[in-house]
């Protein structure tokens, strides 16, 4: 079986978004993924290497001012040598992002990450939840608390340090990685079928 190599390519202004990075991370590998973190700040040849060689690029950044942040849109500028060669074509993308405030546009985002996904030629993997903490019954430690669709979501407190992220976020961060990973093996698989 092959196993599916997942890259997460991101920015963490304040460490809060770097644990959800991790999150994804851990639900990756637990999936069986080979993972590489990589910060789209500090990004050398090396690592640009890894994200041609991934299955799957799962795109990560806070939300600053209604969109991602401007380390992670100087990445997205210099990804446009991969677009000229359709480097990233037909791979597996997905996304996520943190703010302070429960929505705090964190949807415009992960659009923004999915249409930078589509002019790749990438294929998006959305969450695969249904909300949680919409009813009387539910709680704020539900997978997916934040009721979005698009990719992970988190909140944390302006006023709190990277341990201030939510268990539930981490939670949900965890399950995108392991829902890409799943993906990727059975794309892999799916490719190797129809050449065989």
């Amino acid at each position: 079986m092959t196993i599916p190599v997942v890259s997460i390519a991101y920015h963490s202004g304040y460490g809060h978004t770097a644990v959800i990075a991790e999150a994804v991370r851990d639900g990756a590998a637990a999936a069986g993924a080979t993972v590489h973190l990589i910060k789209v700040d500090e990004i050398d040849e090396a690592q640009w290497e890894l994200l041609d060689g991934s299955d799957a690029i799962v795109f990560g950044s806070p939300t600053y001012m209604g969109t991602a942040s401007g380390a992670f849109h100087k990445f997205a500028e210099d990804s446009s040598k991969r677009w000229f060669t359709d480097a990233w074509k037909d791979k597996l993308a997905a996304g996520f992002s943190n703010s302070g405030s429960k929505s705090g546009d964190k949807l415009h985002t992960l659009q923004y990450f999915a249409t930078l996904a589509a002019q790749h030629g990438m294929h998006w993997v959305n969450l695969g939840l249904k909300p949680g903490w919409n009813s009387t019954e539910g709680s704020e430690h539900d997978l997916n608390r934040l009721g979005f669709f698009f990719g992970a979501a988190a909140q944390t407190n302006s006023d709190e340090g990277p341990e201030g992220v939510h268990k539930a976020d981490i939670a949900t961060a965890q399950h995108l990685g392991g829902r890409v990973a799943e993906t990727a093996r059975t794309f892999i698989a799916g490719r190797a079928a129809v050449a065989a």
